[in-house]
């Protein structure tokens, strides 16, 4: 197999590009350098495309790998033949080259290795003969197997007679061909069934009493009925006609159906079906479908994610976090502009306290004596009764400073991240508590930020993440912040290790001998004082570099994404069109692209000694220095009054805000405590695949109200005939 040939084929790209990339990977260089920075080398490729490459070439190998390795294998028992290699050399698929290898694998002891240890392999060959007639008759030759020899013991030709059955369905179960025939057909015409394991109600009722094609298995339901077995509430199975599935064996093992043999093929092709064949199949399904699942699930996760990852700051605000609680009262914690932590405080005003009026004279003091402007209220338990709280009693006081507004926020990940090495080490003059009420003041600032600290797994946006192989969304999930992390870019002076570590080409202990730098000897001035940095040589300081801003710096290409390496080229296109660095400074380059496109970019670009694709990202950086990419997202939802789910009616249209995608629609905040669902049926007057199609986490967006009801605390949202405009999907996060 050529590799290279055949990512680009599947990806659809040039085999040079794939060819120079995987060079690139070779040798060292993180998926967001390439991206932003060897784009004449790829041809523009984008890190998502640069991550399936990376996963295809890797699998690949592995594949590669095993191949040589199963050859060798077959090859030292002296079995390998050029039909064999041939095989092995057209298998697509892992599961096809242990189909292959199935027949010369060490076996443990089988019925079909006791027959053939009594010498019954010759009556196996004698009945496959398939003859038009034998003039010995079947019955009779197995009674020349008969053997009362200890160890090899044949009792009579019956049992002769079983032992060859057995080796044949053994030799049929492990014939490659028969497996993948087998496999595809099950998975055209079987269904998945579930069934009840206990009588009494759970959230898996709806599978209850279930069938449905494994052609037309959703991902969502593959996981939730894995999960409902798990717990032990079904019973799950494959299901398939034994006829149907008997019948395809017979269409590619017997080849007379006049022979005398055929009754024995039969009876034995039956019972190779049963025993073996399906059984195997079925498992191979499963896991099959849970693979399949996995990766569309872990797609939808990593997209919901990114966006949720890349969600606007609210920049410039001072914010008061308030983690609600019961028993052990209410935390706050009231940070400035920075995210330096001014003061905190508990406070008890819901049950079984309901200290309103001492709570409320708290709060007050808090927004009145650090000038807060924002309340971020942690969206777990009583929410609903500190919302209302907020929105009634603090901010209708006349006391209360004017302008103050709230918002609700996941508090997904808080308690997880409150409680880990990395808060103690932050924050260790405060407990838990106070610390997740830190962090959900600080996750509305700046999401990225705070949230990179959390386990992306933790951070609530997926779809029964739990279920999935931990290995493989750890690894995606990863991949999915590195990228946000660097699309962003990062100050170098204010940035805690946690995000650093994220930064292409920094490892978690560069990154903490970065703040321990910074600590020793002040706010880094330069770009190029990072290889005085433990850790960071060359090879590490050319990979993350162009990630790190300096605002201020002395050298005004350190605060913008232009890399060190093009430093002198953006300095020839500054003087080409009589600009100076000052320029930059002073954020006066309006003109630069109108005068280089007047030049001519592939012009401009000869002359410079770079290709068009760097030159574009130069100017694109030094028009906007220090932009944030996530200024184009839009802005959370203030909110100034608390709205009931009990006020909500059909037909009345609310704004929300996006909080997570699935399979079969989204969840959208409108403001009462229970996300609504906008089934994908309800999204838009057209039909799509997928709810990713048109909307993303954090979108805000406007809904209709389809139903409520209360007593199950369940909305129902529409958008049809609604102006699907606003739910177009952006593609330039």
């Amino acid at each position: 197999m050529e590799i290279n040939k055949t990512i680009a084929e599947e990806l659809g790209l040039k085999e040079e590009q794939v060819e120079k990339t995987v060079a690139l990977l070779d040798e060292g260089n993180t998926i967001p350098f390439i991206s932003r920075y060897r784009k004449e080398v790829t041809g523009g490729l984008e890190d998502t495309t640069l991550r399936l490459l990376a996963d295809r070439l890797d699998y690949l190998r592995k594949f590669e790998e095993r191949k040589n390795e199963i050859s060798n294998l077959i090859d030292g028992q002296g079995k390998l033949t050029p039909e064999i290699t041939f095989a092995l050399n057209h298998a697509k698929t892992l599961v096809e080259l242990e189909d292959i290898y199935r027949p010369y694998r060490p076996k443990r002891t089988t019925r079909a290795s006791i027959a053939r240890a009594k010498g019954l392999e010759p009556l196996a060959a004698y009945i496959m003969e398939q003859r038009d007639s034998y003039d010995v008759p079947i019955d009779v030759y197995a009674e020349q197997f008969v053997n009362s020899e200890e160890g090899k013991e044949v009792p009579d030709a019956k049992a002769a007679l079983q032992g060859a059955s057995d080796i044949i369905a053994e030799d049929v179960s492990n014939d490659a061909e028969i497996r993948k025939m087998l496999r595809a057909f099950t998975v055209e015409h079987g269904e998945l069934t579930t069934k009840a394991a206990k009588d009494e109600p759970s959230v898996y009722e709806n599978y209850y009493d279930f069938s449905e094609p494994i052609k037309k298995l959703r991902g969502h339901r593959v996981l939730a009925i894995n999960r409902g077995e798990k717990e032990d509430f079904l019973k799950v199975s494959v299901t398939l006609s034994e006829d149907d599935g008997v019948a395809q064996l017979v269409s590619r093992v017997v080849t007379n159906k006049n022979s005398p043999a055929l009754p024995y093929i039969m009876a034995t092709l039956t019972d190779a079906y049963e025993r073996l064949l399906f059984p195997a199949i079925e498992r191979e399904i499963r896991s099959s479908l849970f693979d399949d699942a996995c990766e569309g699930a872990l797609k939808v996760f990593s997209e919901n994610l990114k966006n949720l990852l890349l969600v606007a700051p609210i920049k410039g605000k001072t914010v008061l976090g308030y983690d609600p609680g019961y028993a052990h009262g209410c935390k706050l914690a009231v940070v400035d502009k920075t995210g330096k932590v001014l003061d905190t405080a508990v406070i008890y005003p819901t049950k079984p306290r309901s200290e309103i009026e001492k709570s409320k004279a708290i709060v007050l003091r808090l927004i009145n004596r650090y000038s807060v402007d924002v309340i971020s209220i942690g969206n777990g338990t009583a929410s609903r009764e500190s919302e209302q709280f907020i929105a009634s009693d603090v901010l209708k006081d006349p006391a209360c400073r004017k302008g103050v507004k709230y918002t609700i926020v996941s508090e997904a990940g808080a308690s997880v991240y409150s409680a880990s090495p990395l808060a103690v080490e932050e924050f260790p003059e405060y407990d838990v508590m106070q610390r997740s009420a830190i962090s959900i003041a600080r996750r509305l600032q700046d999401p990225l930020a705070e949230l990179v600290k959390i386990e992306p797994k933790a951070i609530g946006v997926g779809q029964y993440q739990h279920d999935m192989k931990q290995a493989r969304l750890t690894e995606a999930l990863g991949g999915v912040v590195e990228d946000c992390v660097n699309g962003v870019g990062v100050d170098i002076n204010t940035a805690s290790f946690s995000l650093l570590s994220y930064v292409s080409g920094i490892s978690t202990a560069a990154a903490k001998n970065i703040v321990a730098f910074r600590e020793e000897h002040g706010e880094f001035v330069s770009r190029k004082q990072l290889l005085k940095v433990p850790k960071i040589g060359e090879k590490a300081f050319t990979q993350c570099a162009g990630f790190l801003r300096i605002p201020g710096a002395k050298e005004v290409f350190d605060s913008t994404g232009v890399h060190p390496e093009s430093y002198p080229i953006a300095e020839r296109l500054l003087a080409k069109f009589g600009f100076t660095t000052e320029d930059v400074r002073n954020n006066n380059l309006v003109l630069l692209r109108f005068k280089a496109e007047q030049y001519g970019i592939a012009k401009l670009a000869g002359e410079l000694g770079c290709g068009e694709p760097t030159l574009n990202d130069i100017i694109g950086e030094l028009e906007k220095p220090g932009r944030d990419i996530r200024d184009d997202a839009p802005a959370p939802v203030l909110s100034t009054d608390v709205l009931e789910i009990s006020d909500l009616k059909p037909d009345m249209v609310l704004k929300g805000t996006v909080r997570n995608v699935v399979d079969f629609g989204c969840f959208v905040d409108i403001g009462v405590h229970h996300d609504g669902l906008l089934h994908i049926s309800e999204m838009c007057d057209r039909y799509i695949k997928h709810p990713s199609e048109v909307f993303s986490v954090g979108d805000v967006i406007e809904v209709r109200i389809k139903a409520v009801d209360v007593a199950k605390e369940r909305i129902s949202l529409t958008r049809k005939g609604m102006d699907t405009a606003a739910g177009k999907k952006k593609s330039d996060r």
